[in-house]
């Protein structure tokens, strides 16, 4: 546990969050991993299976992380005011939650994974195995939700290191499954998926092993659970927010990979591709913004709003730095990048195209993504809901709709940082409003 009220405010984030920057990027090499091996092993049609996969996961899960998000924010507020009584029971409340939540998703995707791949117009050639690839991760995602609920808990109590290595074996373990299940029992496209529910459920299991025999705030077992329904309450002012703006954000995931789908399989595997090698880059903002967010937390649980001023400047400039590093070192590879996962020249020639422009403007992520910790941090989930739906809904997706009309697939790259500029610009004026100050929970 760590307690971040006393201290520098940019070594105490620097020192929170790079445990969770490396953990992150082992849990990313999941997704990375399947797609690596199952593009160069399997082929093009199966890493497009894949990446059609991921949007309609993140949909089904989305709205339930949002809540869940919400009762890792009161753990962290109850944490910096040293109530541990309150703190007990919102992990509680918060597992209890996840478990019957989970069960609901497992039916819900089993049930209707095959309409959705349709809607979306997947081209036809890819369905059967994106439905056997979602189909199978569904029926694990328990696993998932049990495995990150303790992450998100202990990073919520100042812990970020403990997470980081269960992570690590699990990344492990999934490289070693797929290589196994892929190359020599030549199970195909599931064995990806099976190699994932085993290498997240045997980090699940051990984490709980682990945590019940060395921390006395934290001790699972089914029979000394208690239900909050007050916590649950506050959980859900602050999480229904952020809930709902998860699921908007997915389905506008959704809504952009139809758009994707238009273009063709190669534009699909391109696509799944870049996405991956995006979404590990854009990694060092999210995780400072999180960090942010446990750091707002505890400070404003413990009555010293000041040091969250010093902490969200101290967190700009790193962040900003370490951004303009990461740009530079994907334009220059973009590339060999993309080879790593596929030798198509068409794959490689669009996926390319995708990294040169969004990663361009990965400092103006990084700065919407700080912004949006800190205001998450204070429990002020409401307005920046708002401002990440007018984002997508209003920028994003009726400029990609647009600009692919005119210009092909890369207009779409296009349309996504046209909404990270506003969605930047929009979280700065609302943190110069200052009404954030006052959506602090206990």
């Amino acid at each position: 546990m760590k307690d971040l009220t006393e201290g520098k405010p940019s070594l105490l984030i620097l020192q929170f969050a790079t445990p969770m920057l490396v953990g992150n990027v082992f849990q990313q090499l999941y997704n990375i991993v399947d797609s690596v091996i199952v593009g160069n092993f399997i082929g093009k049609e199966a890493l497009a299976a894949v990446g059609a996969s991921f949007p309609i996961m993140f949909m089904l899960i989305s709205f339930i992380v949002g809540i869940a998000n919400g009762a890792a924010i009161i753990i962290s507020q109850y944490f910096g005011a040293k109530n541990m009584k309150n703190v007990r029971r919102s992990i509680d409340t918060m597992l209890i939650y996840l478990f019957f939540a989970s069960i609901i998703v497992t039916f819900a995707g089993l049930g209707f994974s095959g309409k959705i791949f349709q809607l979306i117009k997947l081209p036809e050639e890819v369905i059967p195995q994106a439905r056997l690839y979602f189909n199978i991760n569904i029926s694990g995602i328990v696993l998932f939700f049990g495995f990150n609920a303790v992450s998100s808990i202990l990073r919520g109590l100042g812990d970020s290191k403990t997470p980081l290595y269960f992570l690590i074996i699990a990344t492990l373990t999934n490289t070693l499954l797929d290589l196994l299940f892929i190359l020599v029992f030549k199970w195909g496209i599931a064995g990806a998926a099976i190699a994932t529910i085993i290498s997240q459920g045997g980090a699940f299991i051990t984490a709980v092993i682990y945590l019940n025999r060395s921390h006395d705030i934290f001790n699972i077992s089914w029979r000394k659970y208690e239900f909050d329904r007050h916590i649950f309450r506050k959980s859900l002012r602050i999480g229904l927010p952020s809930g709902l703006q998860q699921t908007f954000v997915s389905i506008g995931a959704l809504a952009l990979f139809r758009i994707v789908n238009n273009f063709g399989t190669d534009t699909v595997a391109a696509y799944t591709v870049a996405m991956r090698i995006d979404s590990l880059a854009s990694l060092v903002a999210m995780n400072f913004g999180a960090a942010l967010s446990t750091f707002t937390g505890q400070n404003l649980g413990a009555g010293k709003p000041e040091r969250v001023y010093s902490g969200l400047n101290a967190t700009l400039k790193m962040s900003s730095s370490v951004s303009v590093a990461v740009t530079l070192l994907v334009i220059l590879f973009r590339h060999n990048l993309i080879t790593i996962f596929s030798s198509d020249p068409e794959v490689i020639r669009i996926g390319a195209e995708y990294l040169l422009v969004v990663c361009s403007f990965y400092i103006v992520f990084s700065a919407m993504f700080v912004i949006g910790g800190l205001l998450r941090g204070a429990g002020a989930t409401v307005v920046p809901m708002f401002i990440t739906l007018l984002a997508l809904w209003i920028i994003r997706i009726p400029a990609s709709i647009w600009f692919s009309g005119m210009f092909g697939s890369v207009g779409i790259w296009w349309a996504i940082p046209l909404g990270w500029i506003v969605g930047a610009i929009l979280s700065w004026l609302y943190y110069l409003k200052g009404n954030w100050r006052s959506k602090v929970v206990i």
